[in-house]
């Protein structure tokens, strides 16, 4: 018998939007949350972000469908939100309200540009939060405009995770004091934290705002990608002189040269850039396959699935239309992950209302008044 899932016993309620707090959700519900995704009226699609999750349509725009809010809130652990600042003021369900109905309710906003600033109401996405950062500017080619990291840095990596770290840091809060708390999670401020170690390089000279001449950003022959024959790439990465030594070895170079000589830097490119085009991306890999040459294929996310180690892994799932990653991170073994299932939209309006103590008159007033939609 598996054991119970960290989150399990908490309830928390999620309005529904795009990107970083569907993705949220998705990673409390994995943990084990019972999240209640609340959607808008009109057309809905799922999508993997909403595994797991209960679901059902609301008009929060009514009045009534606030106070369904509401009383869902009063039956529930935490909220998670990301609409502009203001928005759910406006309808009635927004911190003040909730917490009146619950003083223990945790309450996660999650936005670009914060609750407060001059650009606090202003529009944006990912390319835009990560921009003034400092760390959209260091990616990419020099010369060269900076290259967008999918969106993985602002809306994911300085979005999602920081709103589920001060979500469950607030939970614990709560859980010894009883009282709630206002977790203000902006993407700008997720990406500052991280990048915290190239300000600390900077300080100690080891880092410069120019594209391409620092240690993580493709100047180093040691860790950049390289071509092969077959148009495809290799990633090498071996930093640290014991790895370095190993890939030397590997690739039978003589007279490369020391992995530090400034002077030799454009020479070294131009000898490894020869000779991965030697060679298919495959022919490579299994040459480097289970050493600690730190050098590794580039492969396509269709690819990725028959990785051996992702593979090892149960790390990425075909279940219907969709590809599933495994719930991340993994407590206590690495069995194959039992993965929870998307729910059809609006499948959990029977479960929510008897949960809020509805009657069949009261549920039907609201569908006919269509404050609960399809």
């Amino acid at each position: 018998m598996s054991s119970p899932k960290p989150l399990s016993g908490y309830r928390i309620i999620e309005l529904a939007g795009i990107g970083p707090c569907p993705y949220a959700g998705m990673l409390l519900a994995d943990m084990g949350a019972d999240v209640v995704l609340v959607n808008r009226p009109g057309p809905a699609f799922a999508t993997i972000h909403d595994r797991g999750k209960t679901s059902v349509s609301v008009d929060l725009r009514q009045p009534e469908g606030a106070q369904l809010l509401l009383d869902l809130v009063a039956e529930s652990d935490a909220l998670i939100e990301g609409l502009r600042p203001g928005v759910v003021e406006r309808l009635g369900i927004g911190p003040e309200d909730s917490m009146a109905v619950n003083p223990k309710l945790v309450y996660g906003r999650m936005t670009g540009w914060g609750q407060t600033g001059p650009w606090a109401k202003t529009a944006g996405h990912d390319i835009n939060y990560i921009s003034i950062t400092g760390a959209l500017h260091a990616m990419g080619r020099k010369g060269k405009p900076p290259m967008p990291p999918l969106n993985f840095v602002g809306d994911y990596g300085g979005g999602s995770m920081f709103l589920v770290t001060g979500l469950l840091a607030a939970l614990l809060q709560a859980e010894r004091t009883g009282q709630g708390a206002v977790v203000d999670a902006a993407m700008v401020d997720g990406v500052n934290s991280m990048m915290s170690m190239f300000h600390s390089l900077a300080a100690m000279g080891q880092w410069t705002p120019e594209r391409e001449s620092n240690l993580l950003d493709g100047a180093m022959p040691y860790y950049r990608c390289y071509e092969t024959s077959d148009g495809k790439f290799m990633a090498v990465g071996c930093i640290e002189p014991q790895f370095f030594a190993e890939f030397i070895r590997l690739l039978e170079v003589e007279g490369f040269g020391g992995q530090h000589d400034k002077s030799l830097r454009e020479t070294q490119h131009a000898t490894l850039e020869a000779l991965f085009k030697t060679q298919t991306r495959d022919y490579w890999a299994a040459l480097f396959d289970g050493t600690d040459a730190c050098t590794s294929p580039v492969l396509d996310y269709v690819e990725a699935a028959q990785h051996p180690q992702v593979a090892a892994r149960h790390g990425l799932t075909p279940v219907g239309p969709f590809t599933h990653p495994r719930p991340a991170p993994v407590f206590g073994h690495a069995e194959k992950p039992e993965l929870a299932g998307i729910p059809r939209i609006n499948a959990g309006r029977e479960a929510i209302t008897a949960l809020l103590g509805y009657d069949a008159d009261r549920v039907a007033q609201l569908i006919s008044s269509k404050v609960l939609t399809e």
